[in-house]
This record gives structure tokens, C-alpha cells and sequence, in this order.
């Protein structure tokens, strides 16, 4: 695995000693590896032609150096000091013209440079190396003229990204698109952030993420290049191409301009890692709960974001009224693990993961009390405990819909942990909320009321049934004297047509009112 530390300029773009070798000029040399066969993955960044016996003084390393050694022939030490120099100064490759100086590959070369490591070639057919230097020169420049051209194309389109506020996403989508594979943002524990690339391949890495995060190394040019994310000497997350399959300069050239992307991205902005694990959780979690995207599908994301998924029982949770950061640090307090992310509502969903011996009741209500402490006038409702992945999306769902209901009114008593069955009519009501017959019906019902948009009438109605149409309750919450409440229950009365001390047709109002409510939320 290839690893910058910092965004570094422009890679300078090579060609590997085997990529040479398989050129149609090259080949029209009949050339052979004599020595260095597993070094054939080394760039070459230059050909040199050289017949001096200390060429290796002139070299900057990388060079593939031809010669028909010339002046080297009869003797023995001059051959080995010639490979030892040439590997002093870290050349790519040295390419020997078999003719009248040696007709055959020189042994003492050979072994030199099997010892040293250096890829030796000979060439068998008479060959103008004029022609091997015009080629390999010709395509570096064109690969370097490429390699800028790239440079200065994703650099402009990741800065043009950033001036128009676009969120992480689209700068992770442009880089995925110039490296096609997948692309993986973590922070320093590599649980992942944010992701990029064809859905199918993102979910193949995520599915083996955990071996991926603990592999140390790799060999260059295996395709995982990362680099690291950070400034001001703080490092504090990294991005990662998975399985490029370009050459190695190209994709470190990516991985360092998507780098330098997304500092710039965090500072501009204003964000954080922090931020971004809050994205992360929220991205995920909003999948579940809509149900666009099968949960069996999302389990790799959850595992690579460090939720643990293997035999846990999972409680899905929807609290009101609270910052995210806040139930983050709750969360820390009591010990528990779960992802916390605010839904579109305004509503923040937590997702326990526990273990199967555990108390999920217990720890719940405990989490539960410690939130109420954080912030008392909340509501924390919650579904029964789930043990099948699968059945998660409908979990929070359900702990929304109870959510719902249990913030629709301040005049319920409610238990510290609410739940389906503590919400009662009023549940079903918001189940069935854009039914047209109950839509229908609400409408019929409170005609009276509606038609004249008196949002006084309707509060003192509200607060009438909600309260078992307690007069003396009423009159009290509303702040006026009894004889002043019976005034207005009559003209609610003669408005809507009903008699309220009528059971079933106070019943029938009540239902009405509450899926006004409901469809009005």
C-alpha cells in the first residue's frame, strides 16, 4: 500500500523497466532478463546512453542506462565496479547490446547485478539504441504533458466543487470518477466516513474492510493508495483509493490532489471529523429508515462505520428536542455502542448495538434517564429490541411514528421510555393521518371550526377532550373563569353542531381533532 504522508507536487510520471521491454523496438532487439527479474516494476524515469566505466556519478536515479560495453571488456573488476555503481545511484535498469565487446552476457556482470538487485537485459540482435531513447523519451513527455493535464483537471474541478459550498459526497463522487474505483474516507481508528465509486465495488471493500484497515503495507503499484488527511501537524483521517488499476504516479497523483481537496474542504467550511462521522451515521441511518435501500445491503456500511453487527441485539431509538452531540456524549457516559444522526424531521435516531447477554430494557431506560438529565422536556421513544439486522429499517420506523405521536402533546403523561403501546388512539391516528376518508372525515367534523380558522376555539377544544373534558382543568390551563369557558364550549357546540356531554359524539370530535393534528405536523 503505497502511503503519503502530506500532498506532495506533481508524481513524476515513468514507465516501469517491464513496460519498456514489451515496446515493438525493444522487442526487435530480442531482448532477455539475464538478472534482477522481480525488480521489472521499477519506473523509469530517463534513458540514458553511457559507455563511461563511472557513469554512475551522472545519474539521479531512475535511469535506464544502454551500452554495448565497450570500454569495459577484459576486465573483471571494472564490470562488477560498473553494476555496483550504477545501483549506488539507484538506476532503473542496465541494458547490455551483445556484439563485439561481450557476444555473450558477461557472468561477473550478471552476477553483480543479481546480487545488487538491478534488472540486467541484453539485447541478442544488433539494435541503435538512438531509436529505444527517441521512443521511451517520446512517451515519458507524453505522459508527463497527461500526467499535468489530470493534475490541473481534478484541481479545478474539486476547487470549483468547494466554491460552491458542495458537500463532501460530490467532491468524493469527482474523485471516484477520474480514478474509477473505489474511494474511502476514515479517520485515524479507520472507521469509515464517507465513501465513492460504483455501489457494487464500494460494497465488495466495506464487506472485507476489517481486513483491509489492519493490513499494514502492501507492494507499490498494488493499486491501495491512501493519503493522509490533516495540517498544522495534526493528522486526523485519510482517504484511500481501493484497487486502482492505473499506474501508481497517476493514482498517488489523485489521492494527494483529493487530499489537499478535502483539507481545504474542512477548513473553508468550517468543518471536522467530527462532522463528517456525524455525516456518515446520518447517511446511513436515513437509508434504513426510508427503505430504498435493502438493509442486507447497508450491513457492510455499518460494520466498516464500526457499529458492531455480529450477534447483537439492536434498539432502535427516535428522541426529540436534543442535539445530536449531546446523545453522541451520552452515549460515551453510559458506555453503549450506536450511531446517532438527525433525521430530516428534526427528530436524531439512535441505533444501540448490544450484546446478546444484555439487559436491552435496563441499559435502554438508563440511556433513556441519562438523556432526561441532559435535557428534561425530550421525549425518548423506542422500539422493541431487534436481533435480525433485517428488521432494524422497521424498528426505527415504528420508534418514529411513536416519536410522532408522543411529541404531539403536551398533555399526555408519558413514561421516561415511549413506546407503541403508550400512545394509544393517538398512534393510530398518525398511522392513518393521510388516509382521504380520515382526511375526509376530520374535515366533516370540524367544519365549524375550520371554516372560520378560529385557532382559539380549537385550543380550548383540544385542551377540553385532551383533559376528559374537565371544565375546571380547562378554564384553569386557558386562564379564564368558568362561566367565560362555558361560553365558548356552547359556541363550539352550536358551530360544530354536537352535544359534548355526549360520549360518542365528543368521541367522534376528539378522533376528528387529533387527525387534524396529525395531518397538520
Amino acid at each position: 500500500m503505497t502511503t503519503t504522508s502530506e500532498p506532495t507536487e506533481l508524481s513524476e510520471p515513468a514507465l516501469s523497466v517491464r513496460q519498456v521491454l514489451t515496446l515493438e523496438r525493444v522487442l526487435a532487439g530480442e531482448p532477455e532478463v539475464v538478472a534482477g527479474a522481480g525488480q521489472l516494476d521499477r519506473p523509469v524515469r530517463w534513458v540514458h546512453v553511457a559507455e563511461a566505466p563511472d557513469v554512475g556519478v551522472m545519474l539521479t536515479g531512475g535511469e535506464m542506462v544502454l551500452t554495448t560495453g565497450v570500454l569495459l571488456a577484459g576486465d573483471e573488476d571494472k564490470q562488477a565496479e560498473y553494476i555496483r555503481s550504477l545501483h549506488r545511484a539507484e538506476a532503473a535498469a542496465v541494458v547490455l547490446g551483445l556484439g563485439r565487446a561481450f557476444p555473450a552476457p558477461p557472468e561477473v556482470m550478471r552476477r553483480a547485478a543479481e546480487r545488487c538487485g538491478l534488472p540486467m537485459v541484453v539485447l541478442h540482435r544488433p539494435f541503435p539504441f538512438a531509436e529505444l531513447t527517441e521512443e521511451v523519451q517520446c512517451r515519458l513527455v507524453r505522459r508527463k504533458f497527461a500526467a499535468v493535464s489530470l493534475s490541473e483537471s481534478v484541481r479545478t474541478a474539486l476547487t470549483a466543487l468547494i466554491t460552491a459550498g458542495a458537500p463532501l459526497q460530490s467532491l468524493l463522487d469527482e474523485v471516484a470518477s477520474h480514478s474509477a474505483c473505489p474511494v474511502v474516507v476514515t479517520n485515524l481508528a479507520h472507521r469509515v466516513l464517507a465513501t465513492a465509486g460504483e455501489r457494487s465495488a464500494v460494497d465488495d471493500v466495506l464487506r472485507d474492510w476489517e481486513r483491509i484497515a489492519r493490513q499494514a503495507g502492501g507492494s507499490e503499484g498494488d493499486g491501495w493508495i491512501r493519503a493522509e488527511l490533516g495540517g498544522r501537524g495534526e493528522r486526523w483521517g485519510q482517504i484511500m483509493l481501493c484497487g486502482h488499476r492505473g499506474d501508481t504516479a497517476t493514482g498517488r497523483l489523485l489521492a494527494d490532489r483529493a487530499a489537499e481537496a478535502l483539507v481545504l474542504h474542512r477548513m473553508l467550511g468550517g468543518n471536522s471529523a467530527h462532522t463528517w462521522e456525524e455525516q456518515s451515521a446520518q447517511s446511513l441511518l436515513t437509508d434504513l429508515v426510508s427503505g430504498v435501500v435493502p438493509a442486507r445491503q447497508l450491513l457492510p456500511r455499518a460494520r466498516a462505520a464500526g457499529l458492531p453487527v455480529n450477534r447483537r441485539t439492536f434498539v432502535p431509538l427516535v428522541v426529540r428536542d436534543v442535539e445530536p452531540d449531546q446523545l453522541d456524549r451520552v452515549l460515551r457516559m453510559v458506555g453503549l455502542s450506536g450511531l446517532v444522526a438527525e433525521l430530516a424531521d428534526g427528530a436524531v435516531a439512535v441505533l444501540l448495538s448490544l450484546a446478546r447477554d444484555q439487559d436491552a430494557p435496563v441499559l435502554t431506560a438508563n440511556f433513556a434517564a441519562r438523556v432526561h438529565s441532559e435535557a428534561a422536556r425530550t421525549v425518548v421513544a423506542a422500539a422493541d429490541p431487534r436481533t435480525a439486522w433485517d428488521d432494524v429499517p422497521t424498528g426505527l420506523r415504528e420508534a418514529q411514528h411513536v416519536a410522532d405521536a408522543a411529541d404531539s402533546s403536551a398533555a399526555l403523561d408519558l413514561p421516561a421510555v415511549v413506546r407503541l403501546r403508550d400512545v394509544h388512539l393517538r398512534g393510530l391516528i398518525r398511522l392513518l393521518r393521510d388516509d382521504p376518508h380520515v382526511q375526509s372525515f376530520a374535515e366533516r367534523e370540524l367544519d365549524g371550526l375550520l371554516c372560520e380558522a378560529d385557532e382559539d376555539m380549537l385550543s380550548v377544544l383540544r385542551t377540553y377532550l385532551a383533559t376528559g373534558r374537565n371544565k375546571s382543568r380547562t378554564a384553569q390551563l386557558h386562564h379564564v373563569s368558568r362561566p367565560a369557558l362555558y361560553r365558548r364550549l356552547e359556541a363550539i357546540q352550536t358551530r360544530l353542531g354536537v352535544d359534548l356531554d355526549d360520549f360518542e359524539q365528543a368521541a367522534s370530535v376528539h378522533i376528528a381533532l387529533l387527525a387534524h393534528d396529525a395531518q397538520q405536523s
